[in-house]
């Protein structure tokens, strides 16, 4: 095995800008961490389990707690009659920059990993088309862009990443909340709104308000203060933290999702005997299709909470109004992507993603982009 990992590394490899900074000892310790543990030449006789280290998600959230870790440390045994055994931890808290995973992957340090698509896009932009602010304003469209672009985005892995995609993962909605009134997309003209993404930041300037990137653990402290009058974030997430407390408004469209990617780097991969690749394709489709369900229950959830509807079950209820989304809206919503999010993210991106956005997603969202 380290002849192979060893062969690949003499191999092409585009670092990052983050992979460029990895140290020699860094690598080393995260590959002691997080690379394969394989089994004994006893597995060929059944004797021993393969054991794998899985890199996931977010701490401390409802995908990681509810779903990948109870899938890895006891579905996947239980689904093997515990001829595979598995660890995990999530990425926050592992010692890994989220934008280093996909270079992590690629060099077999990581060998089974979790990446969050808005933060690996900061190096590879393309990756963002599905999840660009205004593209998927329900889950229902969300499903369809992630169908189309799924195949692009599994070769587009393997050819600059060698990583295999397993499974592509959906954290709840992303919605704005505002402690003033509001009823519709238009009335948030000139108010400050907290942002957390490029896209995000140049769907509200297009729409004329002012954009403040601010960290998720910093939002309410900034409504209370006044930084902010307005929030983008998760439905449930931002009940978690109190804004029904600060806000009084909240709107039922989404803006963004947060998509994140599970793959495996390809030498490891293969490497796995045909039973065990099978199984764990099989399964991770189970926990995907899961994880998907929950974002879709708690995307609901978290606006019935926020408006502290009876519904309401994982949450504190509140007393926030639900702004109802109007034609209007998806007129205006069409607009900002068009006019707006789209181009911004031809300009990040160049014109290999024109391409692929005009082969994969135009026919689904019947916009095509342009070259600038």
């Amino acid at each position: 095995m380290t002849r192979r990992y060893l062969s690949r590394l003499r191999g092409p490899f585009r670092p990052s800008a983050a992979g460029k900074g990895l140290s020699g000892a860094f690598v080393l310790l995260l590959a002691l961490l997080f690379g394969p543990v394989w089994p004994n030449a006893a597995l060929a006789q059944g004797e021993a389990p393969i054991r794998m280290r899985i890199v996931g998600g977010l701490a401390d959230v409802s995908q990681y707690l509810r779903y990948e870790e109870p899938f890895w440390r006891e579905r996947i045994a239980q689904a093997t009659n515990g001829r595979i055994v598995a660890e995990i931890a999530p990425f926050d808290r592992s010692g890994i920059r989220g934008q280093e995973m996909l270079s992590l992957m690629r060099l077999g340090v990581v060998s089974f990993g979790t990446a969050l698509l808005a933060v690996v896009s900061t190096e590879e932009p393309e990756f963002n088309a599905i999840d660009l602010p205004a593209v998927n304003p329900d889950i229902a469209a969300l499903r369809r862009s992630v169908a189309a672009f799924r195949g692009h985005l599994t070769e587009t892995l393997r050819d600059r990443y060698d990583v295999e995609l397993l499974g592509v993962y959906v954290y709840p909605a992303q919605v704005v909340f505002c402690r003033r009134p509001f009823s519709r997309l238009a009335d948030l003209a000139g108010r400050r709104i907290r942002t957390s993404s490029v896209g995000q930041s140049e769907m509200f300037a297009a729409l004329g308000a002012t954009p403040v990137v601010i960290p998720f653990a910093e939002i309410v402290s900034a409504i209370r203060s006044g930084v902010v009058e307005c929030a983008v974030t998760g439905t449930l997430s931002g009940n978690d933290i109190g804004l029904h407390e600060v806000t009084t408004h909240v709107h039922g469209m989404a803006i963004t999702w947060g998509l994140s990617i599970f793959g495996a780097n390809l030498g490891t991969w293969h490497a796995l005997p045909t039973w065990a690749r099978d199984t764990i394709r099989s399964e991770v489709a189970k926990l995907e299709a899961d994880i998907w369900d929950a974002a879709d229950r708690e995307t609901g959830e978290g606006l019935a909470c926020n408006a502290g509807q009876p519904s309401c079950q994982n949450g504190r209820r509140g007393t926030m109004v639900i702004v109802p989304v109007t034609e209007a809206d998806e007129q205006r919503r069409r607009q900002l992507l068009t006019e707006s999010v789209l181009p911004g993210w031809v300009r990040r991106c160049g014109a290999d993603c024109v391409d692929a956005w005009n082969k994969t997603l135009a026919p689904v969202l019947g916009i095509r982009a342009r070259p600038e």
